[in-house]
């Protein structure tokens, strides 16, 4: 499992991840795995996953060769563009919707975190989507992330990647499945935006 967060503060908005990769209890960390970056980059913004390790790959090739219309800038057109994008995943990329450790197909169930200049938003694994007005976390060290950035975000001195990177901290300190370095990309947010 992972953690990933968002924050949004002043104009700016960041996105993080750690970088740790874990299979059973096997853990692989960043000296090891080169690829091991958890944030998406595509035309429309940063994602960033909560789940298997195959599906960020998935994701990012499904992005860059899709034909169907992408937007990423509200939670109407952000779920409209999931329900599309989990069709394809299921009929080309053979991703199973359940959650079956039975099952010989791979789970599609995963949480995204989304970072763009329209704002941040979630994606759970059961299609719910939110936009977050603060600061938000999914995965396994998400508890901790999030205590951590709710006890720092109302610092005037503190950023929005400064929250971040104090949320992926928190999180790698007390989580065995969130490991450093982190990864965290900042963006500049629209001026348009009522946030």
């Amino acid at each position: 499992m992972s953690t990933v967060l968002v924050v949004r503060k002043n104009g700016l908005v960041a996105i993080a991840a750690d970088t740790l990769t874990k299979s059973g209890s096997s853990r692989e960390s960043a000296s090891y795995v080169v690829n091991h970056e958890k944030i998406v980059r595509t035309r429309h913004g940063f994602i960033a996953l909560a789940g298997p390790t195959a599906l960020k790959l998935i994701l990012k090739n499904y992005f860059a060769t899709t034909k169907n219309t992408i937007r990423l800038d509200s939670v109407d057109t952000i779920l409209a563009t999931w329900l599309q994008m989990h069709e394809v995943l299921k009929s080309q990329y053979y991703m199973n919707a359940a959650d079956d450790a039975t099952d010989s197909f791979e789970t599609s169930q995963a949480d995204a975190i989304i970072a763009n200049k329209h704002g941040i938003f979630g994606v759970s694994s059961h299609r719910v989507v939110q936009e977050f007005s603060k600061f938000y976390s999914y995965g396994q060290g998400s508890e901790y992330a999030m205590g951590a950035m709710f006890a720092v975000y109302d610092d005037p001195a503190k950023t929005a990647e400064d929250i971040a990177r104090v949320g992926i901290a928190a999180a790698a300190e007390f989580d065995v499945s969130t490991g450093l370095p982190m990864t965290v990309i900042t963006i500049r947010q629209a001026k348009h935006s009522s946030r």
